[in-house]
C-alpha cells in the first residue's frame, strides 16, 4: 500500500507560480512511477505530467509543456510540479497517483492516489 499527500496548492494571479509536492509513504521501496492529474469542476480528471522511476524520463499534456516541470527527489520518497506562467484554465483540484510500470496518461491505469489540492488561478 502506499499513501500519497500533496501539498502547495492556493490561489495565485495569472503569470505567476506555485510549486506542489507529493510525500509518498508506506510500500515505497524501489521507484514507482509518479504521475499528476488535475480535475476541474465538472470536467474529467486529465493528465498533467508523469515521471519514471528511473532516468528518469518524464512526460507532459500539451497544454503544460514548457510551463509546468515535474521531478523527484527519491532519497525523501517526493515528487514535485513546478508550474510556471499559470493561467486561469490551470483552476483545478490537482492529484497525485503512482503506478508500479511504465508511465502512461490515463488516471484508470494508476492505483494510489493522494487527496488533492486546490489550485485557483484568477485573472
Amino acid at each position: 500500500q502506499v499513501r500519497l499527500v500533496e501539498s502547495g496548492g492556493g490561489l495565485v494571479q495569472a503569470g505567476g507560480s506555485l510549486r506542489l509536492s507529493c510525500a509518498a509513504s508506506g510500500r515505497t521501496f524501489g521507484s514507482p512511477v509518479m504521475g499528476w492529474f488535475r480535475q476541474a469542476p465538472a470536467k474529467e480528471r486529465e493528465f498533467v505530467a508523469a515521471i519514471s522511476g528511473t532516468g528518469p524520463v518524464t512526460y507532459y499534456a500539451d497544454s503544460v509543456k514548457g510551463r509546468f516541470t515535474i521531478t523527484r527527489d527519491n532519497a525523501k520518497n517526493t515528487v514535485y510540479l513546478q508550474m510556471n506562467s499559470l493561467k486561469p484554465e490551470d483552476t483545478a483540484v490537482y492529484y497525485c497517483a503512482s503506478r508500479w510500470s511504465i508511465a502512461t496518461m490515463s488516471p484508470a491505469d494508476y492505483a494510489y492516489w493522494g487527496q488533492g489540492t486546490q489550485v485557483t488561478v484568477s485573472s
